[in-house]
């Protein structure tokens, strides 16, 4: 092993933003490892005074729909997990559960697909399907409410 080529790495490594630096080969194992500084990890920010601006939120909501059947009598099956919302188990097959269907607990209302795995969602009452809230296809958020089911059925 030649000294100049061990110096040349050293330089190298040094002169460069790498913290550890390793070549193996059949004869010869090399390590160098090097400290940061702290002051470079922990670079110092600009830190700026936010201003707050108004607005009326009423012309960004979209106008709420009325629900024939009382809201206290309503359950709410929420999201699990961010994804993607189905209604059917494949293209072109038919739906798991459509407004005004009757479902059991356990009973499987979608999918949200997440990460490539297809999650299927499951009622957990029993009653009547008042209101699909999420359309075929539609990324869904962790909490958000998926279906209204009317529990005095």
């Amino acid at each position: 092993m030649d000294k100049e080529f061990v110096k040349e790495l050293i330089k190298l490594v040094s002169s460069s933003s790498l913290t550890k630096f390793e070549l193996k080969t059949k004869d010869l194992e090399i390590k160098i490892e090097k400290e940061v500084p702290k002051e470079l990890v922990t670079p110092e920010v600009e830190t700026k005074a936010i201003q707050k601006e108004e607005f009326k939120s009423e012309k960004l909501l979209p106008p709420s729909e009325d629900v024939e059947t009382p809201e206290e009598k309503l359950h709410v099956i929420k999201s699990p997990l961010v994804g993607t919302f189905y209604r059917a188990p494949a293209p072109g097959a038919p739906p798991f559960v459509e407004e005004g269907d009757i479902v059991s607990p356990g009973q499987v209302l979608c999918i949200i697909e997440a990460l490539k795995v297809m999650n299927e969602i499951e009622s957990d009452v029993k009653g009547k399907v008042v209101k699909i809230l999420v359309e075929n296809g539609q990324p869904v958020e962790y909490g958000q409410p998926l279906f209204l089911i009317d529990t005095n059925v």
